[in-house]
């Protein structure tokens, strides 16, 4: 199976760095919007069969075009969604949500007061994949955001470690290729770098 995982478009929020993570969150910006069109070019050689998108408005608007081009419908998933700051969300300071997911390695209980660990995200997160894996579908795309992809990837594919995308881009409509399936996965390409000949390091669980 191929998933090929989107970053949403630009919102208000990027802009003014606010950090939005509750439903139903910010719809696109004119420029997001742009960008979500981009994505019909970008990704017109894909044999794409199913699209997904968290319940977020951007996620949802992100994915609309490129559904509409393959002749698909979006089927939205709360799982998709992003990692929830609790009574940090809509805060101008990122530093204790990021300090908080940097632990997750080590510490995967540590949470922000009302927000998500790493196990409530990883069961939410990890049952939406599998549902969609479950399908049967050979090739889907699924529009969801920053820190969710940045987490989760590295933690479960096996040619990367939890971390590893701290400091990688992912840009507003960048997207990422995994391959595999519930018993594991690989990361093929991170925002049209190739990414496969990647190796987790020996000894690394």
């Amino acid at each position: 199976m191929r998933l090929i995982l989107i970053r949403h478009g630009q919102t208000q929020s990027n802009l003014d760095h606010l950090l939005d993570t509750g439903h139903p969150g910010a719809p696109l910006t004119e420029a997001g919007l742009q960008q979500a069109a981009t994505l019909v070019d970008r990704l017109a050689a894909e044999p794409i069969t199913a699209i997904y998108s968290s319940d977020l408005t951007r996620a949802r608007q992100t994915a609309e075009p490129l559904a509409a081009s393959k002749g698909l419908v979006v089927t939205e998933h709360p799982g998709l969604r992003e990692i929830f700051a609790g009574e940090h969300d809509m805060s101008e300071d990122w530093v204790p949500y990021v300090s908080v997911l940097d632990t997750w390695h080590t510490a995967p209980e540590s949470k922000l007061p009302e927000g998500e660990n790493w196990p409530e995200f990883q069961e939410r997160f990890e049952a939406a994949i599998d549902e969609i894996a479950d399908t049967g579908v050979e090739v889907a795309a699924l529009v969801s955001h920053g820190a969710a992809l940045r987490v989760w990837i590295p933690f479960v594919c096996a040619n990367t470690t939890a971390g590893d995308a701290r400091h990688w881009r992912l840009d507003n409509t960048d997207y990422v290729v995994i391959e595999g399936d519930r018993d594991g996965w690989n990361l093929v390409s991170w925002a049209d770098e190739d990414m496969s000949a990647l190796h987790r390091p020996t000894g690394v669980a």
